[in-house]
This record gives structure tokens, C-alpha cells and sequence, in this order.
């Protein structure tokens, strides 16, 4: 499988930033289900839950199968795989940033943060109070 673009990953996280929708994401990742069934579980129309799926299969983590005259939900592993990438991704690049700090030679920190607390709180800056009272 080819890797989602930021186009497409973002169309994954905007479908999910609803309450209503992550709620029925949720509920589709414990059993397939229908409209009626998840409108039961949630306090909105079964026309707003239809709606709520249009916006979640358009971006790919539903998917539908026609049996008899309902339409079943389920979770599509295709988006579900591209949101697993991005989160991946991200906590990977988390993690690598973690280490590469965690490793860096103490004085080379010390240096660091040193030059990180002054640059945010210049009054506390020894040098630059001694020059001021010149």
C-alpha cells in the first residue's frame, strides 16, 4: 500500500474531530453496524448519523455493505492503515527527538539550557545586568 498524503491524512483527522463522529467510529470498531442500530446508541436522528457517515466513508474509515434493504457499517482497514501511518509517523518522529536530546553530552545541554533560559528571561541574565549598571 502506497503511503496517504497530508491531503488525505488530513481529511482522516478533520472526519474524526467531530464528538458525534469519533463516537460512531468508536462504536463501528467494536461490531459492523446499521444506521438504525447506531442512531439507538446516540442522541441524534438517524438522517444526522447517515450524515455523519457520509463525512467518515468520504474519508475513508467507513466502509458499507448492502444487506437486504440496510446498508451495514464497518471500519474500512484501508483508512484505518493510513491513520495508523500518520500516527506512526508522528510518534516515531516523537521519540527519535526524545532520544537525540536524552543522548546529547551534558555540557552540550548545560550549554543549551542556559542559552534557552536567558533568551526567555533576559532580566535574569548576569551578563546583561552588568553591562546596564555601566
Amino acid at each position: 500500500m502506497k503511503p496517504y498524503s497530508h491531503e488525505r491524512q488530513g481529511r482522516l483527522l478533520d472526519a474524526l474531530g467531530d464528538a458525534t463522529r469519533r463516537a460512531i467510529f468508536e462504536h463501528l470498531g467494536e461490531r459492523p453496524s446499521a444506521v438504525v442500530d447506531l442512531a439507538a446508541q446516540l442522541p441524534v436522528s438517524r438522517p444526522a448519523v447517515s450524515q455523519h457517515l457520509k463525512v467518515l466513508k468520504e474519508a475513508g474509515l467507513v466502509r458499507d455493505v448492502r444487506v437486504g434493504t440496510r446498508h451495514v457499517y464497518s471500519l474500512d482497514p484501508d483508512g484505518l492503515a493510513g491513520l495508523r501511518d500518520y500516527m506512526d509517523r508522528f510518534w516515531n518522529t516523537a521519540l527519535h527527538s526524545f532520544k537525540t536530546r536524552v543522548e546529547r553530552p551534558e555540557a552540550e545541554s548545560s550549554t543549551c539550557a542556559e542559552v534557552h533560559r536567558t533568551a526567555k528571561n533576559p532580566v535574569d541574565n548576569p551578563v546583561d545586568n552588568k553591562e546596564k549598571k555601566s
